[in-house]
C-alpha cells in the first residue's frame, strides 16, 4: 500500500502536466507503434505481428464455430493444449490467461482447465499471444494470452444466432447482437453449452518402501455423467463529449459437471500377492461460478494524450461434492462412505490508472499505476461412516485456509523510432504483501516481496516485407494459493495432497531474436528463444505406503529452456492456402535438491499446421492438426499426444452456413505422465471423450452497408488487411 500511495501523485502529476503541453500532432510511421492490448481496426483475420506480441483471428478455424476456446488455442502458435484443458506457452504452463487485456479467475485455480475446456470459443475473435511481455503488462506469468471478445463496429445493429448439435448429446446454443449509434456503442451474448462427460484414468505404481517393502499397485478410475456451461456478458460505451468516453461491463458464467465415479485398486507385494483391495462408487458434482463487473473512464487531451482510469471487481466460486461408498475386500472386508464437500472462493479487485503521450516522431510514452487486492477462502471436511444417512466428521481431516494478497504496481514504457530501428524500453516496480492463515491448525506465515522488472524490445525494418526483433523480458511466477496451504488435503483412499508455504515465487528471464517476411499472402517467421528460471515448482510424488501416494510441491535449483520455432503461412494455389508452425525446444531441470545427481535434460519437438481448401465459392474444407513431444518433468516425463480435426462449411447465403467439425479423428489424444525415480516408478494414462462430430448452423442479421468479404479459413494466411 505505501508504495502505491507515493507513486500515485508523482505519476498523476506528470501525467496532468503532460497533458496540458502542446505538442504537435505526430505523424506515425507504418509499422512502427505498439497497440494498446485490445487490438481493434485491420483485417479481424489473419495474423497482426507488433514489437512486443503476434495477434492471430480465429474466426476462420471451424473448431472455433462448435468447439471450446480450448479447442481454438491448439491451433494457434507457440500453444499447446492437453486432453485435460491445461494450456502451455513452449511447454511452460505457468502462463497468463487475459480477457480483453484483464485478468480473468476464471482461468486460475481449482477448474482451470475445465474452463477451458467448456467456455465457447465463438464469443472471441482474436486470441493475442505475447511470449515477452513489456513492462506495461503485469509480471504474473510465463508469458500472456490474451483473448478478444467480438465487439460492435458498424453502425446500426447486427448480430448472430448459433445452435450446434454433436455426437453423444452434445449441443451448443448462442446469441450475440451490437448496435452502435455513434455516441454509443452495446453489444452482448449468451450461450449454453452442453457435453456429456467420460473420463478414465489408468494409473499404475511400482515402489520401494522401508516398511512395506516392493509394492505394486493398479487403479481404474471412471466418470461418466454430463457437464453444462452458461455464459453471459453486456458491454457499453458511451462518449461524453469527443473527447470523453465512458464503458462498462459485466461478464458472468457457471459451469457444472454432475458424474457418476467408479474407481478399483489392486495392490500386490513383492511376490505377486493381491494385499490391497477396494472398489469405490459414489457422484462427484463440480460447480464453478465467475462474475466480473468492470467500469472505465478515458479522456483525450490535447495532441492525442490519453488517460484512462478502470476498476474492475471479480469473484470466483468453486463447489465441489464428492460423495461415495467404499467397498474393501483386502486387507479387512468391509463397507463405509464417505461424504467430501469442498468450497472455495476467490474475490478480486483491480483499480488501476494509464496514461499515454504519443510523440511526433512516431513515438510513444506510457506511465501507470495499479493497486491488486484478492483475498481466497478454501473450505474442506470430510463425513464418514458404516451409513451413508449418518455420517459423522472426521476432525483430523478438516481443513480451513484464508489467503490475502496486496499489490500495489507502477510502470513506465517509452518507444522511440530511430531511423529503420524502433525501440521499447519499460520498468515496472511491484510490490507484494501476502498473508496465509492455515485456520485449522491456527499457523500463519506469509511473504513479502519489492521488486524490479525490466523489458526492452527492438524492431529493425530490413525492407518493407522483411523485419528483425530482438526481446527481453523479466517475469515472475507465484503459486496458487491451495499450493501454499500447509495441511494436508485427502482426495481418495489412495491420493493425499499437499502445499507447501515456503514455495518461493519462480523468476524468469526470457531473450528472443526473431526474422519475419511478409509479401502478400506469404508470411515467414523464425524465433530463437532462451528462458532461464529460478526456483521452478515442480510435483513431487512420495510412496506413503499400504498403496498411498502423496503430492507436494518443492522448488527446483533451476530449469532452462531455449529453441527454434518456424512459421509458414501462404498459399499453395489460390483455392489452398496453408499454416503451418513447427518447434525444436531444449530443456534442463537441475533437481539435485529433489535427490537426482547432476542435471537432465531432453530436446522435445512439436508442430501444427492447417490447410485450407476453398472447393467452390459456397464450400470449404479444413484439415489441422497438432503434436506435441515428450516433455521433461523433475521425476520422469509426459508423453507425446496429438490431434487431427476436420471441418466443412456450406454457405446457403451471406447470412446462413451450415458448419460440420470432427475433433480427434485418430483418437491420439490420450495424456500419460510417468515418475520414474529409485524408489517409485508411475504411469497414468488419462483418456477423455474428446472424439465428437459437430453439425451446426450460424445465421447472421442486420448490418448497414455491405457486409465484409467472408474471411474463409485464412487463420494468419495474409498480412493485415489482404
Amino acid at each position: 500500500m505505501r508504495f502505491l500511495w507515493l507513486t500515485a501523485p508523482f505519476v498523476l502529476a506528470a501525467s496532468s502536466a503532460l497533458a496540458a503541453s502542446e505538442t504537435p500532432k505526430p505523424k506515425p510511421e507504418a509499422g512502427k507503434q505498439v497497440e494498446e492490448v485490445t487490438v481493434t481496426g485491420q483485417s479481424r483475420q489473419g495474423l497482426r505481428t507488433e514489437v512486443d506480441r503476434r495477434s492471430y483471428g480465429i474466426s476462420g478455424d471451424l473448431q472455433t464455430t462448435t468447439g471450446s476456446i480450448g479447442d481454438a488455442l491448439r491451433n494457434v502458435p507457440s500453444l499447446s493444449v492437453d486432453v485435460q484443458g491445461n494450456v502451455a506457452l513452449r511447454g511452460d504452463s505457468n502462463v497468463t490467461i487475459m480477457v480483453d487485456g484483464q485478468p480473468s479467475g476464471q482461468f486460475r485455480g481449482e477448474g482451470r482447465a475445465a474452463a477451458l475446456q467448456n467456455l465457447p470459443a465463438d464469443q472471441f475473435e482474436r486470441v493475442e499471444v505475447i511470449t515477452t511481455p513489456s513492462a506495461e503488462f503485469r509480471p504474473d506469468g510465463a508469458g500472456i494470452i490474451n483473448l478478444i471478445s467480438k465487439k460492435a463496429r458498424k453502425p446500426g445493429y447486427s448480430g448472430s444466432l448459433r445452435a450446434t448439435y454433436g455426437s453423444e448429446g452434445r449441443d451448443t446454443a448462442g446469441v450475440s447482437g451490437s448496435y452502435n449509434s455513434g455516441k454509443l456503442t452495446l453489444s452482448g451474448d449468451a450461450s449454453l453449452r452442453r457435453d456429456p462427460q467420460k473420463f478414465q484414468t489408468v494409473e499404475t505404481r511400482s515402489g520401494l518402501n522401508p516398511a512395506a517393502g516392493v509394492t505394486d499397485s493398479r487403479n481404474l478410475a471412471q466418470f461418466r455423467g454430463h457437464g453444462r456451461i452458461v455464459t453471459g456478458r453486456l458491454a457499453a460505451d458511451y462518449d461524453l463529449d469527443p473527447k470523453t468516453r465512458v464503458s462498462a461491463e459485466v461478464r458472468g458464467n457457471r459451469m457444472a459437471i454432475r458424474n457418476g465415479q467408479f474407481e478399483q485398486e489392486v495392490g500386490r507385494d513383492g511376490s505377486g500377492a493381491v494385499t490391497r483391495l477396494y472398489d469405490r462408487v459414489g457422484r462427484l458434482n463440480f460447480a464453478r461460478s465467475n462474475e466480473a463487473a468492470t467500469a472505465s473512464y478515458r479522456r483525450k487531451f490535447a495532441s492525442d494524450n490519453d488517460l484512462t482510469v478502470s476498476l474492475r471487481l471479480e469473484r470466483t466460486e468453486v463447489e465441489n461434492r464428492n460423495s461415495a461408498g467404499l467397498i474393501t475386500r483386502l486387507p479387512t472386508a468391509g463397507v463405509s462412505h464417505e461424504f467430501l464437500p469442498l468450497d472455495a472462493r476467490e474475490d478480486e479487485l483491480a483499480l488501476k490508472a494509464d496514461y499515454v503521450r504519443p510523440f511526433a516522431d512516431g513515438g510513444k510514452l506510457k506511465a501507470g499505476v495499479e493497486l491488486g487486492l484478492l483475498d481466497y477462502d478454501f473450505d474442506f471436511s470430510a463425513l464418514r461412516g458404516a451409513d451413508p444417512r449418518a455420517l459423522a466428521v472426521v476432525p483430523a481431516l478438516d481443513n480451513s485456509f484464508r489467503y490475502d494478497l496486496v499489490s500495489p504496481s507502477g510502470y513506465v514504457t517509452v518507444e522511440r523510432p530511430f531511423g529503420k530501428l524502433t525501440a521499447l524500453a519499460g520498468l515496472r516496480l511491484q510490490s507484494v504483501d501476502i498473508d496465509l492463515v492455515q485456520r485449522t491448525t491456527g499457523e500463519t506465515g506469509g511473504q513479502n516481496r519489492l521488486n524490479a522488472y525490466p523489458s526492452l524490445h527492438l524492431g529493425y525494418r530490413l525492407s518493407d516485407e522483411q523485419q528483425l526483433t530482438l526481446a527481453y523480458s523479466r517475469r515472475i511466477t507465484r503459486s496458487n494459493p491451495d499450493e501454499l496451504n500447509p495441511l494436508r488435503i485427502y482426495i481418495d483412499a489412495s491420493n493425499i495432497r499437499v502445499g507447501n508455504p515456503d514455495l518461493k515465487p519462480v523468476r524468469i528471464d526470457a531473450f528472443e531474436a526473431a526474422w519475419q517476411l511478409r509479401k502478400g499472402s506469404t508470411y515467414y517467421l523464425a524465433t530463437v528463444f532462451y528462458r532461464a528460471s529460478q526456483d521452478v515448482p515442480s510435483d513431487v510424488f512420495t510412496d506413503l505406503g499400504g498403496g498411498v501416494l502423496l503430492r507436494s510441491r518443492e522448488n527446483l535449483g533451476e530449469r532452462k529452456a531455449g529453441g527454434l520455432e518456424l512459421v509458414a503461412n501462404g498459399k499453395i494455389t489460390p483455392k489452398l492456402t496453408y499454416n503451418v508452425s513447427g518447434n525444436v525446444a531444449w530443456n534442463q531441470i537441475d533437481a539435485g535438491n529433489l535427490g537426482f545427481a547432476g542435471k537432465r535434460s531432453d530436446v522435445a519437438l512439436s508442430g501444427r499446421g492447417t490447410l485450407n481448401w476453398q472447393v467452390t465459392p459456397k464450400d470449404f474444407l479444413q484439415a489441422s492438426g497438432n503434436v506435441v513431444g515428450d516433455q521433461l518433468t523433475p521425476q520422469g516425463r509426459v508423453e507425446a499426444f496429438g490431434f487431427l480435426n476436420l471441418g466443412y462449411r456450406h454457405k446457403f447465403t451471406d447470412d446462413l452456413s451450415l458448419v460440420v467439425t470432427a475433433q480427434d479423428v485418430l483418437k491420439t489424444s490420450p495424456f500419460v505422465i510417468v515418475v520414474d525415480t529409485p524408489d517409485l516408478r508411475v504411469r497414468r494414462r488419462s483418456e477423455a471423450n474428446i472424439q465428437a462430430v459437430f453439425i451446426g448452423f450460424t445465421w447472421a442479421f442486420g448490418g448497414q452497408g455491405k457486409r465484409p468479404k467472408d474471411p474463409g479459413f485464412d487463420f494468419g494466411g495474409g498480412p493485415p488487411g489482404s
